[in-house]
């Protein structure tokens, strides 16, 4: 089997050859760590922005251009009841998708820039709920009801009880409900295990009343779920035997609520464990937690997620006096925080101070990083070395939440009013097209085998180019599926 995969693996080189050298790198490391994986196959997408969090897809690619209201280049439509934000993931031929179904039929979701700490009010009994969709037709597989109560913690206006993507190793479904506890299922429903984690606060730290709900996405690394809790008192990341739930380490950290999730780096003899902060942006050693290296200042409420490329881990957080955008050399060792935040240093190879963006975790893709603020105002970098090459708007109005993703040369930005935005990768601009999905849309999407899979306010989407007499998708799986 492994030289069935190697096999594959060589020839779709071949057919590659004609990208760009980085580009491909990029996926060979993508494809190398796919096949570490215990039943992961080539495409998936098994956690939050894929592998390693990079946003990055291999093989078919997904279409440019579609049009819902036409049903053209849509495979397929399903309605999800509740609310949730959490990211789809895709293994196999299974989508998975976590929601939170309340009293309320329509709960309010506030979308828009703006600045209201708030929380959301009593909204009564939730039931946390796991969908297994058709990755072919959007059809049901089987829903699994996990928790059901009174929410112990509030969520922010532009938030819900559901936030935290779910992450797979082929086998076993991780689902971090917070406050509500970590769970494991198999890939086929069965429920395997549940984690108590305590009360798990999100909120602003200056405004401890503001519970704005618990959003970092587990990992699986080596059959540990990996899971960060920075909140407002006693925060800390742990590692989970995936086969049990036992706790198998843990350590503290003094930071305050961050919303980002871990990533693994691969370094030339070891990995990292890397984590984004206030205080305490780090990188850890995965199978103990020892710490390797810690870096303080830059935005006071992180969001992003680390993510890497070209041998360096990029940071990115944007609130309060500060917002670095910073390039870490991994295998670094100790404290290295900047004296200057303009001046890099042996460990940070280069350093924006103004640069970083806030809700959105940047991409690197071929020689680039790609960086998109909240106004939907698009920078793109030289990933090696910083120098900006050029800064425009994707669009008027609207907030942009949801992270970019990428695949066959072309970059996916989708606003909260649902419009995706197609960029053709490069050192300079070029918008390919504007696709309305119609509904208000926070979660990042996700692309295996050609299908981008979308998740709006109320449903999922299948999107994916159909030749006319492509049977392979159906429209009419639309009208089967959006009443469940």
């Amino acid at each position: 089997m492994k030289a069935l995969y190697v096999k594959a693996l060589y020839s779709g080189i071949n057919k590659m050859r004609q990208l760009p050298s980085t580009v491909l790198f990029c996926l060979l490391i993508a494809s190398s760590t796919t096949a570490q994986g215990q039943s992961l196959k080539s495409g998936d997408w098994p956690q939050f922005r894929g592998i390693n969090a990079s946003g990055v897809a291999t093989g078919s690619a997904p279409p440019v251009v579609w049009d819902i209201e036409a049903a053209k280049n849509i495979g397929w439509k399903t309605e999800i009841p509740g609310l949730g934000l959490a990211s789809p993931i895709i293994v196999g031929k299974q989508v998975f998708i976590v929601t939170a179904v309340g009293d309320q039929p329509e709960p309010g979701l506030r979308t828009g820039l703006y600045g209201d700490i708030a929380s959301v009010d009593d909204e009564g009994t939730q039931s946390w709920q796991i969908y297994s969709l058709s990755l072919r037709t959007g059809k049901v597989i089987w829903k699994r009801i996990l928790h059901t109560g009174q929410p112990r913690m509030k969520r922010h206006t532009k938030s819900s009880h559901a936030n935290a993507t779910p992450a797979s190793d082929g086998k076993n479904i991780i689902v971090n409900l917070a406050s509500e506890g970590l769970y494991c299922l198999g890939i086929d429903g069965r429920f395997r295990w549940k984690k108590e984690l305590g009360e798990l606060d999100s909120g602003y730290y200056r405004e401890r009343d503001a519970q704005w709900g618990y959003a970092s996405s587990p990992i699986i690394f080596r059959q540990t779920a990996i899971v960060l809790a920075d909140i407002q008192e006693r925060s800390f990341l742990a590692a989970y035997d995936l086969r049990s739930g036992r706790e198998r380490w843990r350590i503290d950290r003094a930071d305050v609520p961050t919303w980002g999730t871990p990533t693994i780096v691969q370094g030339s003899s070891s990995s990292e464990l890397v984590v984004n902060g206030y205080r305490h942006s780090g990188g850890y050693d995965p199978t103990t937690g020892a710490e390797l290296w810690r870096l303080d200042g830059g935005g006071d409420i992180p969001v992003p997620t680390p993510i890497q490329g070209h041998g360096l881990i990029y940071l990115s957080s944007a609130h309060g006096e500060s917002r670095p955008l910073r390039a870490i050399k991994p295998g670094s060792r100790g404290d290295i925080s900047l004296k200057d935040a303009d001046i890099p240093s042996e460990s940070v190879v280069w350093s924006l101070p103004r640069d970083g963006i806030y809700l959105q975790t940047p991409i690197v893709y071929g020689p680039h990083l790609y960086a998109c603020r909240g106004n939907g105002i698009l920078s793109c970098y030289d990933a090696r070395t910083g120098e900006r090459l050029y800064r425009e708007r994707l669009g008027g109005g609207g907030g942009f939440t949801s992270s970019p993703i990428a695949a066959d040369g072309r970059l996916y930005f989708t606003s909260e009013d649902g419009d995706v935005y197609v960029v053709r990768a490069g050192s300079e601009y070029e918008l390919l097209a504007k696709n309305s999905m119609g509904e208000i849309c926070l979660a990042t999407p996700a692309i295996s085998k050609g299908v981008l899979v979308v998740r709006t306010k109320n449903h999922v989407y299948g999107i994916v180019q159909k030749a006319d007499d492509d049977h392979f998708f159906h429209v009419d799986s639309i009208a089967r599926t959006q009443s469940r």
